[in-house]
Order: structure tokens, then C-alpha cells, then sequence
């Protein structure tokens, strides 16, 4: 790997965002490519830190600081992609359902699924069914649902339903999280699968794209 790249990689690990960003400048400045930085650097690098996040070597708050340095490399390196042409992965609509107002950890998968190569689109928190509709009539191929209280659960199945009833199911992958979630209930109200994590969450989604 090109020594700039490594530089950009480690930034990375090590959640300095603004060594990131000298570093994706320096890259941009030497005549590498908004893509390879993507691929060669920024995924691979938020993959890393999914791993160590899973091994139980990264907690949370080293998560967070690498997630926000990839995310201000990647500021930088956007505009390129555009010209580019450099399609994402896939397109993820991410939101808390009605009734909660909890976004840390939505932020967070966010900003992991954004590293993994998807492009984001953040509903908030507190989000009305039809806004999930809507994401999906925008071009969303993945939903993804966050509760934290155990009281608005209920509306991760009643924003499902309201997918349905607008005949909208087979267009997009339902993924739900948050800490009272299991895969048993993203079972039992028809999600296409459940994460216990962030980084798992972008496992997740890139594996369903792939089917």
C-alpha cells in the first residue's frame, strides 16, 4: 500500500481526525484517486476497527473517534467520488422510530455503514412510518430501524407494516437494532435481520446487498 494510504489508515485506527484529513489532502494533492482512497484506505481501515470493535479490543469511545476521523477523510474525499462516477454500495435510510429520541447509536451505525461504502441517508429520531416510506420511493435499498426503549419497539413492526401496505416490501432490506432488540423480534415481525452493534450493522447490510 502507497505510504500516504497506510498514513490515512492509521489515522484512522487511531481516531485523529485531523491527521486524517492532512493525510486524504495529501493523497488528493499527489494524484490518488477519490475511489482508491475509499478502497484502499477508509474501508478497509472502519473494517479493522469492526473487528477490534468485536474482539473486544475497541470499546464505544475508540469506535466513535475512529468512525468521526474516517468521516472527515471522507468530507474530503466526496467531491471526487462525484466526478468520479464511483457509485456506493447501496443506500441506507437510517432513523429512530416514533416515539424515541435516542440517536447515539443510530449516529454510530451510521457512520460505520458510511466507512463500509453506503451512502446515508439519516431520518433522525422521532421518524413517522411514512418518512421510511418515502426514503424507500427515494431509492433506499436498506431500512434501517433504532429503538432504545423497549415501549417504542412496537413501532420498528408498525413501520414495517406501513412498508408493506404501500407495496414497497421487495424493494428494500429491513434491518432493527438498539439495546432491547433481539433477532428473535426481528423475526417475529419480519425484519431481514437484526444487529447487536454498529459494527455489525455494516456486516449486516453489506451481506443482505449481496444476496
Amino acid at each position: 500500500m502507497n505510504e500516504i494510504l497506510k498514513n490515512i489508515y492509521q489515522a484512522i485506527l487511531e481516531g485523529d481526525m485531523d491527521a486524517a484529513q492532512t493525510e486524504v489532502r495529501a493523497a488528493v494533492d499527489a494524484g490518488i484517486t477519490g475511489g482508491e482512497i475509499l478502497n484502499t484506505a477508509l474501508i478497509p481501515a472502519m473494517g479493522q476497527v469492526g473487528c477490534l470493535f468485536e474482539k473486544e479490543e475497541y470499546f464505544v469511545p475508540e469506535m466513535l473517534t475512529a468512525a468521526r476521523a474516517m468521516k472527515a477523510g471522507l468530507e474530503i474525499v466526496k467531491p471526487l467520488l462525484a466526478n468520479s462516477g464511483l457509485e456506493p454500495v447501496g443506500k441506507v435510510a437510517i432513523g429512530t422510530v416514533k416515539g424515541d429520541l435516542h440517536d447515539i447509536g443510530k449516529n454510530l451505525v451510521g457512520m460505520m455503514l458510511e466507512g463500509a461504502g453506503f451512502a446515508i441517508i439519516d431520518l433522525g429520531i422521532d421518524v413517522a412510518p411514512e418518512k421510511f416510506v418515502e426514503a424507500i420511493k427515494s431509492g433506499a435499498n436498506i431500512i434501517g430501524l433504532s429503538a432504545l426503549l423497549t415501549t417504542t419497539m412496537p413501532n420498528m413492526e408498525t413501520t414495517i407494516r406501513a412498508i408493506e401496505a404501500a407495496g414497497l416490501r421487495g424493494n428494500a432490506k429491513i434491518i432493527i437494532g438498539g439495546a432491547p432488540v433481539t433477532a428473535e423480534y426481528a423475526r417475529q415481525i419480519g425484519a431481514d435481520g437484526f444487529a447487536p452493534d454498529a459494527s455489525q450493522a455494516a456486516n449486516l447490510a453489506t451481506s443482505l446487498l449481496s444476496q
